[in-house]
């Protein structure tokens, strides 16, 4: 085959590989350009390295112009090194899935996270309201044990060192915030394979649950003691609840609507996805709970720093889940 018959037949092979080159280095480089429509694939990749090797060896095999072999085998050297660079170090790729796939792949179920969070901050804010109004309806939702213990971890005149906890130090209480905050997370996750009527009563249950604790609070005057105790570790740890029945409400619709996927084949893209995304709400709710543990119990700190604390972490975490990822691989 002639040199110019050679080059009219692959160079159009050519041309693609080398955009796919650049387009991965622009992506990494947080230059990302949209695909075009014929453009390959990273699992089309591999046969595609393969396939410009083969034309390498043809072509100097057959003594073609330095300008062909030049090309291709600089082409083949950037590919080489795609294929076979170094896997990342295990931190990196830890830190990789937190800041920027996480975030991701929650925007990719959007969907479901707005549904969580209305699930979720509807009745809370709900019986904040209706408490303010109808106070006896407290007793609808709490028992009188409930209430009354409540009302003594919040007491303004209470005497005791640390905020929102009646005993134990700060080592002790953070196991605990941890059990009882990853429970609530996984009942709300788990309970999303009942074709997610589990992920939605949880949501509902502990919107009402915890709104009616915060509006009673605030009705009966401990709502000082009670907001500049939650307003650090809230963000973390209602944020990481709304995930939790986000993942949960994406495994009940793959039971319940897999599409034109088979049942078992969306429930196991369902599942991988929930794993993926409990990683980060555990993650969410151990960092809630240290913050509840070493720091929201502190009495000494004044109202603006606790409320400005909590603030800055709100807003952190709307920005991490907003803009995390975006550019990179994981946004495709």
């Amino acid at each position: 085959m002639k040199q110019e018959d050679f080059v009219a037949q692959y160079s159009a092979e050519w041309i693609l590989f080398e955009r796919w080159l650049n387009t991965r280095s622009d992506i990494h480089a947080n230059k990302r350009k949209p695909l075009a429509s014929n453009d390959i694939s990273d699992y089309d990749f591999p046969v595609r390295y393969r396939r410009l090797c083969q034309h390498l060896s043809i072509a100097q095999q057959r003594g073609y112009s330095p300008l062909i072999t030049d090309k291709l085998e600089t082409l083949m050297q950037r590919g080489h090194h795609v294929l076979y660079r170094p896997a990342a170090p295990r931190w990196r790729r830890l830190v990789d899935f937190f800041l920027m796939e996480f975030p991701c792949l929650l925007r990719k179920h959007y969907r479901y996270f707005w549904t969580s969070a209305f699930l979720f901050y509807v009745p809370f804010f709900g019986m904040i309201i209706l408490l303010h109004y109808y106070p006896e309806l407290v007793h609808s939702v709490l028992d009188p044990k409930q209430i009354g213990e409540m009302e003594k971890m919040y007491d303004p005149a209470s005497k005791f060192d640390s905020l929102g906890r009646t005993s134990g130090g700060d080592l002790q209480m953070f196991g605990f915030y941890i059990w009882n905050n990853v429970s609530i997370g996984f009942q709300t996750f788990a309970s999303g394979f009942f074709v997610g009527v589990g992920s939605i009563f949880y949501l509902l249950f502990n919107g009402i649950t915890i709104g009616a604790v915060a509006g009673h609070l605030t009705v009966i005057g401990s709502g000082e003691s009670f907001w500049r105790f939650v307003v650090g570790h809230s963000g973390p740890e209602l944020t990481a609840i709304v995930i939790a029945g986000t993942a949960g409400l994406r495994i009940g619709m793959a039971i319940v609507a897999p599409g034109r996927k088979k049942r078992v084949d969306a429930l196991i893209e369902a599942g991988t996805d929930g794993v993926k995304l409990a990683m980060g709400i555990f993650a969410m709710l151990v960092f809630a709970a240290f913050i509840e543990a070493y720091w929201s119990s502190i009495v000494w700190v004044p109202d603006v720093v606790k409320y400005s604390v909590g603030a800055l972490i709100w807003l952190l975490i709307i920005i991490w889940l907003w803009r995390g990822g975006r550019g990179s691989v994981y946004a495709t």
